[in-house]
């Protein structure tokens, strides 16, 4: 484990950053023990408060046991992570991670047609006019990020809609971890946010109040980006695999 003195920032932020970091990149393994307060913050350059906080900053996250009068152990992310971590798993070392893209994104295909049909169930009658004033905004733009977000807005009216505050958390999580791939997910999401005759349709379904249409019209809304995402993921993968 190599720890390096703070020198910015706050300084509990600068510690819980990188032993966070130092979990979710594996380089602290689960299961691993922790040098003591004492060790580390001398380690580090700081305090032991500073780094006690940012110790059960990460306790809160699940991600360490902290027993005591004993030892800090690393839990395994995978087992007692919850979704905020999904933005700092996203992009690392300011790559994204296209495989924690794809798995965004297939969450996305498989909850938003269940949150689409919510919505056709439980929209308030007035939602179905609103969306059509995104997608009309949609359909002005032609900047392909500016796109992505007004296709996140007409996805936040029908969580509203959908008046279900589990999938209002996932959303936000997701829309959180989301935004910062704008910019690298343009190509990719370049035919789907100009697809605006699928949004009215998903539109026009809940209008209707019919459930099962408004589920097959998100369904095909969402699914050739998750599609592609797959395949340039492959695309990306093929040369290491040559490699070895």
């Amino acid at each position: 484990m190599d720890l390096t003195p703070v020198r910015r920032r706050s300084i509990p932020d600068e510690v819980f950053d990188q032993l966070l970091d130092s979990v979710v990149a594996g380089s602290l393994a689960p299961g691993e023990t922790l040098l003591g307060e004492r060790r580390m913050a001398d380690a580090l350059g700081v305090s032991r408060p500073a780094v006690r906080e940012a110790l059960t900053r990460i306790a809160a996250l699940g991600l360490l046991d902290i027993r005591q009068g004993g030892a800090t152990v690393v839990n395994d992310l995978r087992r007692r992570g919850g979704l905020d971590l999904l933005p700092r798993l996203l992009v690392r070392g300011g790559e994204v991670d296209l495989a924690v893209a794809r798995s965004i994104l297939e969450a996305r295909l498989w909850n938003g047609p269940k949150v689409a049909e919510l919505a056709a169930r439980r929209a308030p009658a007035a939602t179905a006019d609103t969306l059509d004033a995104v997608v009309d905004a949609l359909d002005a733009d032609d900047d392909p990020v500016r796109r992505q977000r007004v296709a996140l807005d007409f996805w936040d009216l029908l969580v509203d809609g959908a008046d279900s505050i589990t999938f209002r958390l996932m959303f936000n999580t997701l829309r959180a971890s989301y935004e910062p791939m704008l910019d690298a997910l343009a190509i990719v999401m370049a035919a789907e946010v100009s697809e605006t005759g699928r949004y009215r349709a998903l539109a026009d379904a809940v209008r209707r109040r019919d459930p099962e249409a408004a589920f097959t019209a998100a369904h095909t809304l969402l699914e050739p980006a998750t599609a592609l995402l797959d395949t340039a993921l492959v695309a990306a993968q093929d040369p290491a695999e040559e490699d070895t």
